[in-house]
């Protein structure tokens, strides 16, 4: 068959009377002249702007032959960034597009893909003055957008040369991640107002992530059957799916943690079931707090008050992590508590953790971390069972 002649189409400056002028890309598709807006001259003032953006515009006009023009790295991103990108999660969006604006097009953007050298972005990566653990994030966004060059087939090659790149302590951590003690538990929450402090024994006591935890809603709570669900998560006031499929089974509701929401909820204002149980009130409660902005303004604060240095929201779900293995848990509760997708294939396909082991081993972190907000905020949880089982509103005892 014969092979469609390759099509470079043109770039044109569209006048208009209202607003300012545009650039069109210009080509033919099936005999039909077809455009797509470029941008307008305000974002690309020189013609050299808008044909490097048009790249990307290229390579969809020739579907049956992307490789006939030497394609450049932006190019690749362009279209990486308009087909594959907004499949992702709204914190990995971020995380790429920051990687791929600051980084990897400042530096490859104008290199034809066939000239990014493994070599060469090794001594790159080398030179750059970025934390080893950015720049193996790097080096992983650069291996993503090789694989889709690569099932666009615009370049003949049959393995990944960005495989081949290494960046030297990656797999190291920098310093070694901060966990607390028992006692430092107690310490930061006993520096913690409501309701700071009952987001942090909830963080504490289940091992949530930060964007999970600020995304529940008080219907995620079944409190006849003890149970707490993890459905959605939230990222710069974005809410997405949870990170994994793993992340989205019920957790155990220890009845002293049930206690611990239920003295929230007789505080909160935003107390209906498809309210955010940490509502922000200076929104009325149409959105949650921010997890940065929390972190910020008042854990931090306390963190140094209680002279433990600096923590962040990750330092609870490790320190759930580490007291369960200080438990000496089974490793199936432990994976299925803290909901990682895997620690061995053999244990996901073979093992399944019996539910009563998950609640003693919850029970047992509870028992541990949550006296210190029970001395501030409440009796011991004696009325916990009368409440689970009465109907109505029993917040508002």
């Amino acid at each position: 068959m014969k092979r469609t002649r390759y099509q470079f189409g043109s770039v044109a400056l569209k006048k208009r009377a209202l607003g300012p002028h545009v650039w069109v890309y210009r080509y033919f598709e099936r005999g039909i002249r077809k455009s797509k807006m470029i941008g307008s001259i305000e974002q690309y003032p020189k013609r050299a702007d808008a044909l490097k953006c048009a790249e990307s515009l290229r390579m969809l006009a020739n579907p049956d032959d992307p490789s006939a023009q030497i394609v450049t790295l932006r190019a690749l991103i362009d279209r990486y960034k308009t087909e594959e990108l907004p499949e992702l999660r709204h914190s990995t969006q971020l995380a790429y597009s920051s990687y791929l604006d600051e980084h990897i097009m400042q530096k490859w953007g104008d290199y034809p893909l066939g000239e990014v050298k493994p070599f060469a972005v090794e001594q790159w990566l080398k030179g750059v003055s970025l934390a080893r653990r950015t720049k193996g994030n790097i080096c992983n966004v650069m291996r993503v957008l090789f694989n889709a060059a690569m099932r666009w087939e615009l370049m003949e090659i049959r393995e990944n040369p960005m495989k081949l790149v290494r960046v030297r302590g990656v797999s190291k951590r920098e310093k070694e991640p901060r966990v607390l003690d028992v006692p430092e538990c107690h310490a930061v929450m006993q520096q913690l107002e409501e309701p700071y402090r009952t987001m942090v024994a909830l963080a504490l006591a289940t091992g949530l992530r930060s964007s999970e935890l600020f995304a529940l809603k008080w219907r995620d709570f079944d409190w006849l059957n003890s149970t707490m669900f993890v459905r959605r998560a939230i990222v710069d006031g974005v809410v997405d799916d949870v990170k994994t499929k793993y992340s989205k089974a019920g957790l155990p509701l220890d009845p002293a943690l049930a206690e611990v929401m239920m003295h929230w909820r007789a505080q909160s204002k935003f107390k209906e079931n498809d309210d955010w149980v940490f509502a922000s009130w200076r929104t009325l409660g149409r959105v949650p707090f921010r997890a940065t902005a929390v972190l910020e303004d008042f854990i931090k604060p306390a963190a140094q008050r209680a002279e433990l240095g600096v923590i962040g929201w990750h330092t609870f779900r490790r320190t759930f992590s580490t007291l369960l293995r200080g438990n000496g848990e089974d490793i199936k509760v432990q994976q299925e508590l803290t909901r990682h997708a895997d620690i061995r294939t053999t244990m996901n396909l073979y093992t399944q953790a019996i539910s009563d082991q998950k609640r003693q081993a919850q029970g047992r972190i509870v028992e541990m971390v949550l006296p210190a907000i029970q001395s501030v905020t409440l009796n011991r949880p004696s009325r916990v069972c009368k409440l689970l089982n009465q109907k109505g509103k029993w917040w508002a005892l």
